[in-house]
């Protein structure tokens, strides 16, 4: 019997909204005791900022130029390699539980193997998952979830907030008390809502498991992505009116703006309602008409989605242990990318290489019978580096395509093995609007380069000392000072930029 993994992910979930990182809105006890036990890391960033490029890089190791999932709407090509196939193939049992999204969703032709399994009734197998059993943001869609609450409590099927309006367009509709964007009060019972689910589906596949199976189980919830709409009983843990603003939303709106000129152009054409280059920004909202209450209102509805995942959490970890099994778990939580939420007055994401979506909270808990010693990690690690990380776990050698490496268990292992930069990729193509962006952070710095596109020219970028700006507002690209500096970031960053896979895949939905 070999040490088995638990992969938990959330969506668009920020590195503060956990205790453990500083984090004061939300309650994360279950995840903060894990963080205490094993490996926190301070800078773990994305190779995407959006769902399905960084879904395909925890799933293959590969960074987004090779898998070729270059923007949302990219189904991962069939021929992708999977760590789920490489454990199942060395005897592991796998599943994947919640939100996959390694295909499109929105697939009203049923042309995607994800989306026909809750079709066909069946549950896999599926890019080396035996077991799969999908969910994504509320009722819609062609997944199990969906089937579920429409086949057993038919009335909660219209209680969640309307993600697409009658255009097919992210809504950009405001609810709640304040009229926030995509904030809603969901009047579906905890029970049956999608958190609860995931974690019921993912206790009763571990529990159809022999008590010496080895298994990887990827537990993937799709909150707190937007939309905000958590279950209406469950919003009065916290008052939206008793919340300090987040630290970096600058509640000056003269600052504001100075803030936001002085970072590239796509900025402030989308805080003007001028330029959206993501679809889940809804198109028909303004980041500029954010108020300061809207703004405490969605991030007490996102605190309580966070706190509800961490208790869902627990119900799992408990299950495990009733079974015999934790001493021989390895937990490792994550999520795909972070939210804006607040910071500049912008809100969701898109093409915005700043901590609110770069930072990510990754905890890693070594199984306890691995007597690993409990530790931060300051340098930058990615999540290129979690599959070759899960083959480790079990004892595997890393397959020589996976570009990442396994997680270093504190500072000095991550400089012996030379942690020193991570990558971070953009390429979007939508409304007629194309962005290009390439990131490295190192040494203290994130340092992006912009392509040539819709909106910019090839010469901006944004430079950011992270020891003495950590909010991230004052852009140093165009320091006479630190010309050298960015010279020699940008020459490293396309030293270790991998080539864009050919031919490119091609967008085949909006997300």
């Amino acid at each position: 019997m070999g040490r088995k993994i638990l992969f938990i992910t959330t969506d668009q979930q920020r590195y503060d909204t956990l205790g453990c990182n500083g984090g004061t809105y939300a309650r994360t006890p279950v995840i903060d005791a894990v963080a205490a036990q094993g490996v926190r890391y301070e800078r773990a960033h994305p190779q995407s900022v959006v769902c399905m490029p960084s879904r395909s890089t925890m799933l293959t190791g590969q960074h987004v130029s090779t898998h070729g999932v270059w923007m949302n709407g990219v189904p991962l090509p069939e021929d992708a390699p999977s760590v789920a196939e490489v454990l199942h193939d060395a005897g592991y049992r796998t599943a994947i539980i919640g939100k996959p999204h390694f295909e499109p969703f929105l697939d009203p032709f049923a042309r995607f193997a994800e989306n026909g399994f809750a079709r066909n009734g069946t549950f896999g197998p599926h890019r080396g998952f035996e077991h799969f059993e999908s969910a994504t943001h509320g009722a819609a869609g062609p997944l199990h979830y969906a089937r579920w609450l429409a086949t057993h409590h038919p009335e909660a099927v219209g209680m969640f907030y309307p993600v697409l309006d009658g255009l097919l367009e992210v809504n950009a509709m405001g609810g709640g008390d304040t009229g926030a964007p995509q904030a809603w009060h969901n009047a579906i019972p905890k029970e049956w809502y999608h958190t609860d689910w995931v974690a019921d589906r993912t206790i009763a596949w571990l529990d159809s498991l022999q008590a010496d199976d080895d298994w990887f189980c990827w537990m993937s919830f799709p909150d707190p992505h937007h939309p905000w709409d958590p279950p209406k009983d469950e919003i009065g843990r916290i008052d939206w009116r008793d919340l300090p603003l987040p630290e970096n939303y600058i509640a000056d709106a003269t600052e504001r703006e100075r803030v936001i000129d002085a970072k590239p152009r796509h900025y402030r054409a989308w805080y003007d309602g001028r330029l959206v280059s993501n679809y889940e920004a809804p198109l028909a909202w303004a980041p500029a008409t954010l108020t300061a209450d809207q703004l405490r209102e969605v991030t007490a509805l996102n605190a309580v989605e966070c706190e509800l995942i961490d208790e869902a959490i627990g119900r799992v970890l408990d299950a495990i242990r009733a079974r015999g099994w934790d001493d021989d778990v390895d937990i490792v939580f994550t999520t795909d990318h972070g939210e804006l939420g607040g910071d500049f007055g912008l809100l969701f994401k898109g093409p915005y290489h700043v901590d609110g979506l770069m930072r990510l909270p990754l905890i890693w808990r070594p199984a306890p019978s691995a007597a690993a010693t409990p530790s931060t990690v300051t340098r930058p690690v990615g999540l290129v580096d979690l599959a070759p990380t899960f083959c480790t776990i079990a004892g595997l050698p890393v397959p020589e395509w996976m570009e990442g490496r396994p997680l270093p268990v504190d500072d000095g292992d991550a400089d012996t093995r030379g942690f020193e930069r991570v990558l971070t990729e953009w390429d979007s193509d939508l409304f007629g609007v194309n962005v290009h962006l390439r990131t490295i952070t190192r040494d203290g710095w994130v340092c992006t380069t912009y392509l040539p596109g819709s909106s910019h020219d090839g010469t901006e970028g944004e430079l950011y000392d992270l020891a003495n700006d950590p909010l991230q507002r004052e852009n140093r690209w165009d320091d006479p000072s630190l010309a050298s500096l960015r010279s020699d970031l940008v020459a490293d960053l396309w030293d270790h930029q991998p080539p864009m896979r050919s031919p490119l895949p091609t967008v085949q939905a909006p997300v």
